[in-house]
């Protein structure tokens, strides 16, 4: 102890009274927090382990444990909180740069949480989903920006390859690596049962997965891990990551102790080793150069899939979107500041980039004064929490949205903000054979069919009640938006006008 002590963060009460001393709490912590002392006959508890995963809560059979935040503070300062000196503390104590999972739990303001949905009323009556036809589907990719007839007059459809969604959400990317074969499986489950993608990450697609191929979009990130035609192929579409919400302008690193058998084979990289994607790709350092890797896998799929370009949301995005947009990519992903990650370091997380929806409002504006909407779709990520966010967004100007701790929640995620551990409690951010086995990839999928069947049917009661009976007719519709609590400037921005304007 002395001098860098750091009081645990979270207290664990055991109650004796209806403890009946099972053990199932010893066996079931990863982490080590119980253990049972055969000496004195004992059961203890070691605090400093505990992350709050909620596991030994959830599966004690007399409910006698509960975990709370430790009241243990720092002198009260609203500059120097609890939580930056201990990270100074730890910092001094180790020498280490900070890592941290999840996105970015900051208080800066969500401005989902600051926008209203407007309704109708009388003169443009609203729509009963239950009696009249809705449409939810979305195709995502280039659009013609004329109608154009043939010699006898009819329709020619001569589009771009599209992606087809039953309705506008997808699961974002998560690499096999950050996350378990389990949680993959039960995310390609669930996608083709939805009829929605499921995004590979950076980590290549485990051979048991092409068959959800017509499923699956898979990713090129700048390691190329397990990347080859076969691959490219095998996907409905390929997706370049050039940024990543949670860390913008670095890249990624899967530590050798992650890559099993399995991994090594699956991202073609020696067992053992780092998996380390470099920050830039380097054959791209211009949109010239992404242009040639984007017809490059336009090429090798025989320009029978789309490319979409992932970016991170950073304060010259449109700038950056307008160029992708140009460079031949069929959808631009953006993925905002609160985005999701296995582990990135922890002040990039919490203080580099902009929210999502700031940036999705100034590219959508862009790309429409620069008449070149209909050349891309645009998909967005970054914290999309629930039905409410999704129509938000596409208010906004999004075709569609990615969700990634919205299905980890679904899947049994607690938020316990220990991913970069490897020792998730719940099957989901690990790979230790005993811990992926929590996670049973029938009940996964049942789980996220749930969550999207549910947010389904409450997006098509937000559309009936603004009067609108497509998702087509709502994308851009920002006068189905009011803003409140927001500056002039936020509002000019977001392209709304204020509650009671």
């Amino acid at each position: 102890m002395g001098i860098g002590f750091i009081y645990p963060e979270f207290e664990v009460i055991r109650n004796e009274a209806r403890c009946i001393g099972c053990r199932i709490c010893v066996r079931e912590c990863a982490n080590g927090v119980h253990s049972f002392d055969e000496k004195s006959g004992r059961l203890l508890i070691d605090e400093t382990k505990c992350v709050n995963c909620q596991r030994c809560v959830s599966v004690c059979p007399t409910r006698s444990l509960k975990i709370v935040k430790s009241g243990c503070v720092f002198r009260e300062n609203a500059n120097w909180d609890t939580g930056t000196i201990k990270e100074v503390f730890l910092q001094a104590n180790t020498g280490g740069v900070l890592l941290s999972s999840m996105g970015n739990p900051k208080p800066f303001p969500v401005y989902w949480d600051r926008i209203l949905i407007n309704a109708s009323q009388v003169t443009n009556p609203s729509i009963d989903p239950l009696r009249e036809p809705m449409e939810t589907r979305v195709f995502l990719g280039k659009k013609p920006s004329d109608l154009r007839r043939d010699a006898s007059g009819r329709l020619e459809y001569n589009l771009e390859p599209q992606l087809e969604l039953s309705m506008p959400v997808m699961f974002s990317a998560m690499s096999y690596g950050s996350i378990s074969y389990n949680a993959h499986e039960s995310l390609a489950k669930a996608a083709r049962e939805l009829g929605i993608y499921y995004n590979t990450g950076e980590g290549g697609l485990h051979e048991d997965f092409y068959a959800y191929g017509e499923n699956t979009i898979v990713q090129v990130a700048s390691g190329r891990f397990g990347v080859y035609e076969g691959y490219l192929n095998a996907g409905a579409a390929s997706e370049i990551k050039m940024g990543q919400g949670a860390k913008p302008g670095i890249g990624g690193h899967l530590p050798g102790t992650k890559v099993g058998a399995d991994i090594s084979r699956t991202r073609m990289i020696p067992e053992g080793s780092d998996a380390i994607s470099p920050a830039p790709h380097h054959d791209i350092y211009s949109i010239e150069d992404l242009r040639q890797l984007v017809y490059s896998l336009k090429e090798a799929t025989r320009y029978r899939k789309p490319v979409i370009v992932k970016v991170a949301s950073v304060h010259n995005i449109a700038a950056i979107a307008s160029g992708v947009a140009r460079s031949g990519a069929d959808i631009i992903a953006i993925d905002g500041f609160r985005g999701g990650t296995g582990a990135a370091p922890t002040r990039i997380r919490d203080n580099v980039g902009i929210p999502i929806e700031m940036a999705l409002a100034a590219v959508d504006q862009r790309l429409r004064d620069e008449g070149i909407r209909n050349q891309v779709s645009l998909v967005v990520s970054g914290s999309i929490r629930s039905s409410a966010d999704v129509v938000k967004a596409i208010a906004l100007g999004a075709d569609a949205c990615y969700i990634g701790t919205a299905a980890l929640l679904a899947l049994g995620c607690h938020l316990c903000r220990s991913c970069q551990t490897g020792r998730c409690n719940w099957g989901i951010a690990t790979q230790r054979p005993d811990l992926v086995a929590r996670l049973d990839p029938q009940e996964g999928s049942r789980r996220l069919v749930n969550l999207l069947t549910a947010w389904k049917r409450e997006i098509k009661e937000m559309m009936g009640g603004m009067g609108i009976n497509s998702i087509e007719a709502l994308r851009g519709n920002r006068l189905m938006l009011r803003g409140i609590g927001l500056t002039e400037k936020e509002l000019e921005i977001l392209g709304l006008k204020a509650a009671g304007e």
